[in-house]
């Protein structure tokens, strides 16, 4: 029986791939027959999350996303090592919250050089290789997905440069899909509501748990491997006619028609 979700013989690069969503990708991607190169910043949880795959089909890269020249150095290895790229899932992200009137320039700059300038910078690598090798006359299907979140399409409290970083990834999204769909690239985001990880504690926790879960129709949160399984769709042959999407992944959170 054919899998249309299949990954099988495909690379996957995967940024902030050392815990939460980006780990649940690895896993589903690895166990769908992906080989999976993991970046992220945080070296020791990289090593450990990559003892959970056989070496022949793992490779990490420790550094920033938001370091243009650490991500030129991290796709070329990738190539090197396994060839062709098949997909990039842009998984990193922080958060500094802030309210507008208090926010520092630092918080400001932090989280759009990681979520929004960061995810720019793995696009246009993944891209320049995708680009080469396809008119090079390799066939192999390349998809980007871009993790963006509702808070970018309706704002948020205390975090106005997360809420502008995410909405910032709709435009990375539909201009990568707009200029390479002629070359089968494809480029989609889902945008989360609130996900079981260490990022939502503090929202999850006793004072704003009741609130979020009333606005939420399916009244609970989305663990990450239930988060893993939109990405690794986007990823796989199932949504082979699909770019310039934005779809929200949140619970019946947000609705539109």
């Amino acid at each position: 029986m054919i899998n249309p979700m299949s990954l099988a013989g495909e690379t996957i690069v995967i940024t902030g791939a050392a815990q939460g969503i980006g780990k649940a990708v690895a896993d589903l991607a690895y166990n769908l027959g992906a080989s999976v190169v993991l970046i992220d910043l945080q070296e020791d949880a990289l090593e450990v999350a990559a003892s959970d795959y056989a070496a022949e089909r793992v490779l990490t890269c420790a550094g920033s996303v938001g370091d243009a020249n650490f991500i030129k150095v991290a796709f070329d290895c990738a190539v090197e090592r396994f060839g062709t790229l098949n997909g990039l899932v842009n998984s990193a992200g922080i958060i500094r919250p802030a309210m507008i009137e208090n926010m520092t320039e630092e918080q400001w700059r932090q989280v759009i050089d990681v979520n929004l300038t960061g995810s720019y910078y793995c696009v246009q690598a993944f891209g320049r290789i995708a680009l080469e090798q396809a008119k090079a006359g390799h066939s192999a299907r390349r998809s980007i997905v871009n993790i963006s979140s509702d808070a970018g399409r309706m704002g948020t409290i205390g975090q106005i440069n997360y809420s502008a970083a995410k909405s910032g990834l709709f435009g990375i999204t539909m201009s990568a899909a707009r200029e390479w769909a002629k070359h089968d690239i494809r480029s989609n985001a889902i945008c989360f509501g609130v996900v079981e990880t260490t990022m939502t504690e503090t929202v999850r926790g006793k004072k704003f748990r009741e609130g979020l879960l009333a606005r939420i129709p399916m009244a609970r949160w989305s663990s990450v491997e239930e988060a893993a399984q939109p990405i690794c769709f986007f990823l796989s042959a199932a949504s082979s006619y699909i770019t310039g999407q934005v779809i929200s992944v949140d619970g019946g959170g947000f609705m539109s028609a």
